[in-house]
């Protein structure tokens, strides 16, 4: 059977969904930014930018778009019935203080302890630029990543122990690639899901870690 990889949206579609309702979330630039266009009125998520927005959801009418209105990432996005605006430190106060559920980030690598490395790969060439992900990675209950599992060079993105300069220690408690959903727990290395036609040993070939197959727990959680 042919491994058909999830695209980059699938990713998001599935970090969307696994958002618990009535969560307070943060959406890291990037690839997570794309989250806010999967979530549904329904699920009455939150959404908060660090450079000071909170209750906006993805641009919903590009014909009314306001210049004014940005994320961190500069993307527009439509603002929400009681959204409201904020300087950065009331906007990092949230981030810091610990109000938010959720933080959906990037990464460059994850370590199976949850460390993260999201800001810099060390190369000579390569331009720093961490934000706010430290803050976010300390202060939010929870982080998301979603990522390649692989480098472009074929590398593994989930290692034993990171190799990039840390963003922050013990953070990340699920991983969402094109390949599987990964959770951390116990400085283990869960799989809760997989694409079809991938098997548990070619995912372990592509992982720099160890992996535990959690998939059964994973459905009986999620049945009953």
């Amino acid at each position: 059977m042919t491994i058909q990889k999830r695209t980059r949206e699938q990713i998001v579609e599935k970090v969307a969904q696994d958002i618990p309702t009535g969560s307070y979330v943060n959406l890291g630039i990037g690839l997570p930014t794309r989250v806010a266009g999967y979530l549904k009125p329904e699920q009455d998520i939150v959404l908060h930018s660090e450079n000071g927005v909170l209750g906006f959801t993805a641009l919903t009418d590009p014909e009314q778009a306001d210049d004014d209105l940005i994320n961190a990432g500069k993307e527009l996005v439509s603002m929400l019935d009681g959204g409201s605006f904020m300087n950065s430190a009331d906007s990092f106060d949230i981030m810091r203080g610990g109000h938010l559920d959720f933080c959906i980030m990037g990464a460059f690598q994850v370590a199976v302890n949850g460390d993260l490395a999201n800001w810099h790969t060390g190369a000579l060439d390569a331009v720093p630029a961490v934000g706010g992900a430290m803050d976010l990675a300390v202060g939010a209950r929870c982080v998301y990543v979603c990522m390649e599992h692989v480098t472009k060079n074929g590398e593994p993105r989930i290692v034993e122990e990171l190799t990039y300069p840390i963003t922050g220690k013990n953070c990340v408690d699920r991983i969402y690639t094109d390949l599987c959903i990964i959770e951390l727990k116990d400085n283990q290395a869960w799989v809760l899901e997989m694409v079809d036609g991938l098997s548990i040993e070619e995912l372990q070939q592509q992982t720099g870690c160890k992996l535990f197959d959690g998939r059964a727990a994973a459905q009986l959680k999620a049945s009953v």
